[in-house]
């Protein structure tokens, strides 16, 4: 630097001494010097709006699914437990019959298992969930009711497993009902696991069912949880539904009816229930006609491509309790999902 340049900077310098000796305005001066160098950095690389966009979007929760959406029966975890022996029952004609019980949601849920008699094949007998239809929770019994249907699959081969749902007979837990509440869905698939899971009761160290090939069988409410258990399980390789409450939710609300009478009315035992999560829902999310996305998300009907497995169907054309429009639209909406 040439002495002339070492004279003007001095001197500069000593022009402005007494204004640094003042703590403020030095400060107002590095804040200014900071937020021109700022300014100069954005002009020079400016922040992109989509970037900033797309970088609030992955750092933000992704939202909750509401209690009663197939979302939320996805996000699940459904462990089941050990299948114990609570009482060997009668046998039938080529199986064992016994009362068992396994946990779902901290509920000891109590199930009917058969057996086929004699050693499994190598890679065990296949299985059948089956998910009986609306019976009065406290009258429920667990040897009781569709006796002839699950003699048919057991004599056949299978083994089968039949849960009452939380609140039914001696199970534990409150009944919620089938359709507000994703509690029965639950206990089936914490019953599928369970099922997984069975040990010979003759030899403790032997799984005895092929857990490539179980099967789902449902009956009116029953078939509406076999239908939501498809779209959530990719385990279930094939479901039978009869006479299901397959329909969608708005479906559910606005054309459960009796042929020439208005919307259908529950049995009087579940009439209250039934008003309260219909009303609640409308009330908190509107009508399915305001808020069509969100009713969709409870509905499994939305979720056909990803079934896991056939559906069979099968429906009286005379049925005067669940119409057998909700079997033919679930049909047309099967054969559409490919």
């Amino acid at each position: 630097m040439s002495s002339l340049q070492l004279s003007f900077s001095f001197a500069w310098y000593g022009r402005f001494v007494p204004i640094f000796r003042s703590r403020w305005l030095l400060l107002l001066l590095i804040l200014l010097l900071v937020g021109a160098l700022y300014l100069w950095q954005q002009q020079a690389n400016p922040i992109s709006l989509d970037g900033l966009q797309k970088t609030i979007e992955l750092t933000a929760p992704a939202p909750i699914p509401h209690p009663l959406s197939i979302d939320a029966l996805r996000a699940g975890s459904y462990p089941g437990s050990e299948l114990r022996i609570e009482e060997k029952l009668t046998p039938g004609r080529n199986y064992q019959r016994y009362l068992t019980s396994y946990q779902s949601e901290g509920n000891k849920i109590y199930a009917l298992l058969t057996i086929p008699n004699g050693e499994a094949p190598a890679n065990g007998w296949p299985a059948i969930v089956f998910n009986h239809g609306y019976i009065p929770p406290a009258q429920y019994r667990t040897t009781e009711k569709y006796i002839a249907y699950t003699d048919a699959f057991s004599r056949s081969g299978y083994v089968l497993l039949r849960p009452d749902y939380r609140g039914h007979g001696n199970s534990e837990g409150t009944a919620t009902g089938g359709y507000g509440s994703n509690g029965y869905t639950i206990d089936v698939l914490n019953a599928l696991s369970s099922m997984k899971a069975l040990k010979d009761p003759n030899d403790a160290t032997k799984n005895i069912v092929d857990t490539d090939n179980i099967g789902m069988w449902g009956h009116s409410m029953g078939g509406f949880i076999t239908l939501r258990s498809m779209v959530v399980d990719k385990s279930i390789k094939a479901g039978v539904i009869w006479a299901g409450v397959v329909a969608s939710y708005p479906d559910l609300i606005n054309n459960w009816r009796r042929p020439g009478q208005a919307p259908f009315s529950p049995p009087p035992e579940l009439a209250q229930t039934a008003r309260r999560w219909r009303q609640v829902l409308q009330d908190e999310h509107g009508t399915p006609e305001q808020n069509p996305e969100f009713w969709n998300t409870l509905s499994a009907n939305s979720y056909l491509t990803d079934i896991s497995g056939p559906v069979q169907i099968h429906h009286g054309t005379a049925d005067t309790s669940v119409p057998v429009e909700f079997s033919q639209t679930l049909d047309t909406q099967l054969k559409t999902a490919g």
